[in-house]
């Protein structure tokens, strides 16, 4: 007779965890770009029997496009967007998810919508561009130009890409697998310490964003009137008032002392500005007694 089996359902005891599939959600970003770099296997043996070196023992990788400005420019705009990227996000796992929090979304998308159109715009830059730095770069070459390693146009269309993944946040508390009992209380159990590890890293990345600001900011405004002056930028005031946006709007776990350290220091910067920390010494001190003040009550960190 057959026997129908059924998933099991483990339904987890309630537990500490926070739920988030409300308040955030999992982003995956994807940027592929042509590197245009190739070993040239001829080269690479021409040097070790030059150097009377073992076979093997150096590689010579030839830039195919040695010198192209509208190649650089997308490899340098793919790096500076995965940044805006991870500035906007928490870190969540080691396979590229990193979590959002909900109320950052339409900020999130508007801003990588743009940086896709740029990316866009500069990806078919180069592909204007292109055979005519093929035909310049023969003589940068010489003897290690090889037609054969240059896609087409169409082809090389291919190599470059731009994707943007959202996926829900999954709950750590249901846990629906067509297996025993006992394995799937298991697999649960085992879940539940991935799901809270990712947690605690997430907000452990708030944590050390705001730990490096402030120590910088605290840094630079250790002096008196009567000592040498420090110089800083302007970005210490705006990096410090970019931490009271993030710690607002990324503490998915309703963190308490974090909603505390946060609403000290947004106080603490009511009406500060770069010019007046220069110029003001009263203001100076309290302002770094202020950002001493959170930075003593943050929670210990891996520094």
């Amino acid at each position: 007779m057959n026997t129908i089996t059924t998933p099991t359902t483990i339904t987890t005891p309630t537990t500490n965890t926070p739920s988030l599939a409300s308040s955030a959600m999992l982003v995956e970003l994807s940027i592929s770009v042509w590197t245009a770099r190739k070993l040239d296997r001829r080269a690479s043996s021409d040097v070790t029997a030059a150097n009377r070196a073992a076979a093997g023992v150096a590689r010579v990788n030839k830039d195919l496009l040695a010198g192209c400005d509208e190649l650089s420019a997308i490899q340098k705009f793919a790096g500076t967007t995965r940044t805006s990227h991870y500035s906007m996000t928490l870190p969540w796992s080691d396979t590229g998810l990193r979590m959002l929090p909900t109320s950052k979304y339409f900020d999130y998308h508007a801003e990588m919508t743009r940086l896709k159109d740029e990316f866009d715009r500069l990806v078919e830059t180069f592909l204007a561009q292109y055979e005519w730095e093929v035909n310049e770069v023969q003589l940068k070459l010489g003897d290690m130009y090889n037609p054969a390693e240059y896609p087409s146009v169409t082809s090389l269309r291919d190599k470059f890409a731009f994707r943007l993944n959202y996926i829900p946040l999954p709950e750590a508390g249901d846990f629906r697998v067509d297996v025993g009992n006992e394995a799937a209380r298991e697999m649960q159990e085992q879940y539940e310490k991935f799901y809270q590890a990712q947690l605690e890293r997430a907000m452990g990345d708030i944590w050390k964003r705001t730990y490096d600001a402030l120590s910088r900011m605290s840094e630079r405004l250790d002096y008196g009137d009567h000592e040498q002056k420090k110089v800083f930028r302007n970005s210490l005031v705006e990096n410090a008032v970019e931490i009271v946006d993030i710690m607002e709007s990324m503490n998915v776990t309703a963190d308490a002392n974090m909603q505390l350290q946060q609403r000290r220091l947004k106080q603490a910067l009511v009406g500060v500005t770069p010019e007046a920390l220069r110029e003001d010494e009263y203001l100076r001190r309290e302002t770094k007694q202020a950002v001493d003040d959170v930075l003593a009550s943050l929670p210990s960190l891996d520094i």
